[in-house]
Protein backbone atom coordinates (compact mmCIF):
# COMPACT_ATOMS: atom_id res chain seq x y z
CA UNK A 1 0.00 0.00 0.00
CA UNK A 2 1.70 3.18 -0.53
CA UNK A 3 0.31 6.31 1.19
CA UNK A 4 -0.26 9.46 -0.43
CA UNK A 5 1.50 11.98 2.07
CA UNK A 6 2.21 15.21 -0.91
CA UNK A 7 -0.92 17.83 -0.58
CA UNK A 8 0.55 18.40 -4.61
CA UNK A 9 0.15 14.50 -5.38
CA UNK A 10 -3.66 14.89 -3.31
CA UNK A 11 -5.38 17.80 -5.06
CA UNK A 12 -3.50 16.62 -8.41
CA UNK A 13 -6.44 13.17 -7.90
CA UNK A 14 -9.48 15.28 -6.37
CA UNK A 15 -9.21 18.37 -8.45
CA UNK A 16 -11.30 21.63 -7.68
CA UNK A 17 -13.94 21.33 -6.02
CA UNK A 18 -16.78 23.45 -7.35
CA UNK A 19 -18.27 26.84 -6.14
CA UNK A 20 -21.00 25.13 -4.14
CA UNK A 21 -18.80 23.48 -2.10
CA UNK A 22 -16.18 26.22 -1.27
CA UNK A 23 -19.10 29.25 -0.87
CA UNK A 24 -21.34 27.40 1.73
CA UNK A 25 -18.85 28.27 4.21
CA UNK A 26 -19.68 31.32 6.11
CA UNK A 27 -18.23 31.92 10.08
CA UNK A 28 -21.99 32.88 11.59
CA UNK A 29 -25.31 30.96 11.52
CA UNK A 30 -27.18 32.32 8.69
CA UNK A 31 -30.94 32.05 8.59
CA UNK A 32 -31.09 28.74 6.74
CA UNK A 33 -27.89 27.41 9.51
CA UNK A 34 -29.85 28.33 12.35
CA UNK A 35 -33.70 26.42 11.42
CA UNK A 36 -31.31 23.63 11.08
CA UNK A 37 -29.53 23.86 14.41
CA UNK A 38 -32.92 24.99 16.48
CA UNK A 39 -34.58 21.84 15.21
CA UNK A 40 -31.30 19.40 15.89
CA UNK A 41 -31.69 17.02 18.80
CA UNK A 42 -28.85 15.12 18.12
CA UNK A 43 -25.12 15.95 16.96
CA UNK A 44 -21.44 14.18 17.33
CA UNK A 45 -19.23 16.27 19.48
CA UNK A 46 -15.61 15.58 18.01
CA UNK A 47 -12.43 16.99 20.17
CA UNK A 48 -8.88 17.05 20.67
CA UNK A 49 -6.13 16.35 23.50
CA UNK A 50 -3.13 15.03 24.37
CA UNK A 51 -4.29 11.67 23.92
CA UNK A 52 -5.38 12.06 20.83
CA UNK A 53 -9.38 12.67 19.24
CA UNK A 54 -12.94 12.00 20.75
CA UNK A 55 -16.01 11.82 18.92
CA UNK A 56 -19.02 12.15 21.65
CA UNK A 57 -22.37 11.45 20.33
CA UNK A 58 -25.03 14.18 22.02
CA UNK A 59 -28.71 14.31 22.25
CA UNK A 60 -31.85 16.32 24.05
CA UNK A 61 -35.38 16.47 23.94
CA UNK A 62 -35.09 19.61 21.84
CA UNK A 63 -32.26 21.76 20.63
CA UNK A 64 -28.85 20.04 21.53
CA UNK A 65 -27.77 23.32 21.43
CA UNK A 66 -29.04 26.16 22.51
CA UNK A 67 -28.01 29.42 19.98
CA UNK A 68 -27.06 32.29 22.36
CA UNK A 69 -25.82 34.47 19.14
CA UNK A 70 -25.00 34.29 15.43
CA UNK A 71 -20.87 33.02 16.48
CA UNK A 72 -22.35 31.11 19.90
CA UNK A 73 -23.85 28.12 20.89
CA UNK A 74 -24.21 26.50 24.13
CA UNK A 75 -24.48 23.16 24.99
CA UNK A 76 -25.47 21.45 28.41
CA UNK A 77 -23.51 18.60 29.11
CA UNK A 78 -26.31 16.20 30.73
CA UNK A 79 -25.89 12.79 32.49
CA UNK A 80 -23.74 10.29 31.20
CA UNK A 81 -21.02 7.69 32.37
CA UNK A 82 -18.93 10.43 34.09
CA UNK A 83 -15.88 9.60 31.82
CA UNK A 84 -15.86 13.22 30.64
CA UNK A 85 -13.25 11.97 27.85
CA UNK A 86 -14.61 15.42 25.53
CA UNK A 87 -14.39 17.92 28.94
CA UNK A 88 -11.04 17.21 29.41
CA UNK A 89 -10.28 18.02 26.16
CA UNK A 90 -12.23 20.91 25.73
CA UNK A 91 -10.25 22.16 29.04
CA UNK A 92 -6.78 21.78 27.28
CA UNK A 93 -7.52 22.30 23.65
CA UNK A 94 -10.48 24.29 23.11
CA UNK A 95 -10.73 22.77 19.46
CA UNK A 96 -14.05 21.58 18.53
CA UNK A 97 -16.23 20.41 15.59
CA UNK A 98 -19.88 19.20 15.45
CA UNK A 99 -22.02 17.52 12.73
CA UNK A 100 -25.43 17.67 13.24
CA UNK A 101 -28.25 15.55 12.22
CA UNK A 102 -31.79 15.43 11.85
CA UNK A 103 -34.25 12.62 11.61
CA UNK A 104 -34.99 12.14 8.00
CA UNK A 105 -32.75 14.83 6.71
CA UNK A 106 -30.01 14.30 4.55
CA UNK A 107 -28.53 17.40 5.09
CA UNK A 108 -26.09 17.22 7.79
CA UNK A 109 -24.54 20.51 9.21
CA UNK A 110 -20.78 20.81 10.35
CA UNK A 111 -19.26 23.30 12.67
CA UNK A 112 -15.61 23.98 13.80
CA UNK A 113 -14.92 26.21 16.38
CA UNK A 114 -13.57 27.06 19.93
CA UNK A 115 -15.09 25.53 23.11
CA UNK A 116 -14.76 26.95 26.91
CA UNK A 117 -16.38 24.84 29.82
CA UNK A 118 -18.23 26.70 32.37
CA UNK A 119 -20.18 25.41 35.42
CA UNK A 120 -21.38 29.29 36.59
CA UNK A 121 -24.77 29.00 37.87
CA UNK A 122 -26.02 31.72 35.16
CA UNK A 123 -24.88 28.97 32.54
CA UNK A 124 -26.48 25.76 34.20
CA UNK A 125 -29.19 27.01 35.41
CA UNK A 126 -30.49 28.38 32.06
CA UNK A 127 -31.03 24.49 31.17
CA UNK A 128 -32.82 23.47 34.64
CA UNK A 129 -35.21 21.05 33.74
CA UNK A 130 -37.56 19.46 36.57
CA UNK A 131 -35.33 20.79 39.20
CA UNK A 132 -32.07 19.69 37.61
CA UNK A 133 -29.36 21.12 36.23
CA UNK A 134 -26.47 20.18 34.08
CA UNK A 135 -23.10 19.86 35.98
CA UNK A 136 -21.19 22.14 33.16
CA UNK A 137 -21.79 24.14 29.96
CA UNK A 138 -19.83 23.96 26.73
CA UNK A 139 -19.49 27.11 25.55
CA UNK A 140 -18.91 26.52 21.42
CA UNK A 141 -17.69 30.02 19.58
CA UNK A 142 -18.01 29.26 15.47
CA UNK A 143 -15.10 29.81 13.10
CA UNK A 144 -17.11 27.89 10.37
CA UNK A 145 -20.34 26.38 10.09
CA UNK A 146 -21.69 24.73 6.64
CA UNK A 147 -23.81 21.73 4.84
CA UNK A 148 -22.17 18.55 4.37
CA UNK A 149 -23.09 17.23 0.96
CA UNK A 150 -25.52 14.02 1.18
CA UNK A 151 -24.47 11.69 -1.04
CA UNK A 152 -22.99 9.47 2.40
CA UNK A 153 -26.30 9.43 4.11
CA UNK A 154 -28.09 8.13 0.46
CA UNK A 155 -25.57 5.71 0.58
CA UNK A 156 -26.01 4.29 3.66
CA UNK A 157 -30.11 4.29 3.36
CA UNK A 158 -29.78 5.95 6.59
CA UNK A 159 -33.09 6.72 7.53
CA UNK A 160 -34.74 4.42 4.46
CA UNK A 161 -32.97 1.05 5.34
CA UNK A 162 -35.24 0.40 8.55
CA UNK A 163 -34.08 -0.64 11.90
CA UNK A 164 -30.69 -2.38 10.92
CA UNK A 165 -29.92 -3.63 14.75
CA UNK A 166 -31.10 -6.98 14.84
CA UNK A 167 -28.32 -9.73 16.28
CA UNK A 168 -26.10 -7.28 17.38
CA UNK A 169 -24.64 -7.84 20.10
CA UNK A 170 -25.65 -5.84 23.26
CA UNK A 171 -23.31 -3.51 25.64
CA UNK A 172 -23.67 -6.15 27.91
CA UNK A 173 -22.57 -8.56 25.94
CA UNK A 174 -19.49 -5.90 24.97
CA UNK A 175 -18.51 -5.83 28.67
CA UNK A 176 -19.02 -9.49 29.42
CA UNK A 177 -16.42 -10.49 26.76
CA UNK A 178 -13.74 -7.83 27.92
CA UNK A 179 -14.07 -8.24 30.95
CA UNK A 180 -13.63 -12.17 30.10
CA UNK A 181 -17.01 -12.55 32.66
CA UNK A 182 -15.93 -10.45 35.20
CA UNK A 183 -19.07 -8.28 34.54
CA UNK A 184 -22.16 -10.03 34.27
CA UNK A 185 -23.29 -8.74 30.96
CA UNK A 186 -26.68 -10.16 31.31
CA UNK A 187 -27.71 -8.69 34.54
CA UNK A 188 -25.78 -5.13 33.04
CA UNK A 189 -28.82 -5.04 30.02
CA UNK A 190 -31.39 -6.51 32.68
CA UNK A 191 -30.52 -3.53 35.25
CA UNK A 192 -29.95 -0.85 32.19
CA UNK A 193 -33.52 0.27 31.12
CA UNK A 194 -34.22 1.41 34.50
CA UNK A 195 -30.93 2.81 35.74
CA UNK A 196 -30.98 5.01 32.17
CA UNK A 197 -34.54 6.17 32.81
CA UNK A 198 -33.66 7.53 36.74
CA UNK A 199 -30.03 9.47 35.60
CA UNK A 200 -31.06 10.86 32.21
CA UNK A 201 -31.08 14.47 33.67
Amino acid sequence: MTPIRDLDALHSLYGTPGPAATCKVTAHLTPAYRAYLERARFCILTTVGPEGTDGSPRGDEGPVVTILDDRTLAMPDWRGNDRIDSLRNIVRDGRVSLIFLIAGSNTAIRVNGTAILTADQAATARFSRDGKEPRSVIIITLAEVYSQCARALIRAGFWTSGDQSAGLPSVGDMLREITQGGIDGAAYDAQWPERAAKTMW
